[in-house]
């Protein structure tokens, strides 16, 4: 039931998200009540076995990490991207494992040590910048960057009757704002040339297509957007093939559940910084 702030009726979430998702949402907001996550086994080359969402692999994958590259997670915790990309790494060349939470610091530094062999975690750092300011820091550093972004998180949000009371259209605007943030600063941090993936496990567009929109409006000129056989040249595609329905938006690809075998929602977008 809608409730009401201030003498105004503010949306309730089913209402929301219907309005977006038309007759799909019944669909998707099934899988999320009564469906398990589905996940993917991490594995080779890896201590230990990890496991994470395939729509997630495939975020990661999308940066096409390379030997030798310098690397940055900017949004790290709990870990599982970062275990991607270092793999990627094979131990040549940095990657930087960046959260500014202490608590969530802490679980990812466990993730890596215990997950990642010697040679390869030599090749790791752990730093707790502010995501949003990274750039300041270090400007121009990083020939790939992954911008996992905090977000409205609607299958865990839907599961949660704290979290589905604390939802509201003012929730969803505030993130939207801070996700711009941190996809700027990781512009900034790129090395000119360099390749940027924006991602979210958002259902909301504001939160997707809506926030590359705005690098648009504020660094026109400052990128462009891979697309297609451009975005997957030279990289694994949406999990090497697992079962993946990547659906194209404006600037990106969302990955959902109704098509992909419960995998999802993720979406991804592929920035090239300009030269």
């Amino acid at each position: 039931m809608a409730s009401k702030k201030k003498g105004r009726e503010r949306p309730d979430f089913d209402s929301w998200y219907r309005s977006i998702y038309g007759d799909r949402w019944e669909q998707l907001k099934e899988i999320f009540l009564t469906s398990e996550p589905v996940y993917y086994e991490l594995f080779e080359g890896l201590k230990q076995p990890y496991f994470l969402d395939p729509a997630s692999v495939a975020a990661a994958k999308a940066l096409d990490v390379r030997p030798g590259d310098s690397v940055l997670d900017l949004c790290a915790a709990p870990g599982g991207k970062s275990l991607i990309l270092a793999l990627a790494l094979q131990g040549k060349g940095s990657l930087t494992s960046n959260d500014i939470s202490p608590a969530r610091r802490e679980r990812l530094r466990r993730v890596l040590e215990d997950h990642l062999p010697g040679d390869f975690f030599s090749a790791v750092s752990v730093s707790g910048y502010d995501a949003s300011r990274f750039g300041m820091h270090q400007r121009e550093s990083y020939d790939r960057i992954l911008a996992d972004v905090p977000c409205s998180s609607e299958r865990h949000v839907i599961q949660s009757p704290h979290h589905l009371q604390q939802w509201s259209p003012a929730r969803v605007k505030s993130l939207s704002i801070r996700q711009f943030a941190i996809l700027a600063s990781a512009l900034d941090a790129l090395k000119p040339g360099g390749r940027l993936v924006y991602s979210t496990c958002a259902l909301e567009p504001s939160e997707n297509d809506g926030t590359v929109s705005k690098l648009f409006k504020k660094r026109a000129g400052q990128f462009r957007i891979l697309k297609g056989a451009e975005r997957e040249e030279n990289s694994t595609g949406l999990n090497g093939g697992q079962g993946l329905q990547g659906e194209e938006t404006e600037f990106g690809v969302q990955i959902l559940p109704d098509v992909s075998g419960g995998a999802g929602p993720i979406y991804f977008s592929v920035i090239e910084k300009a030269l």
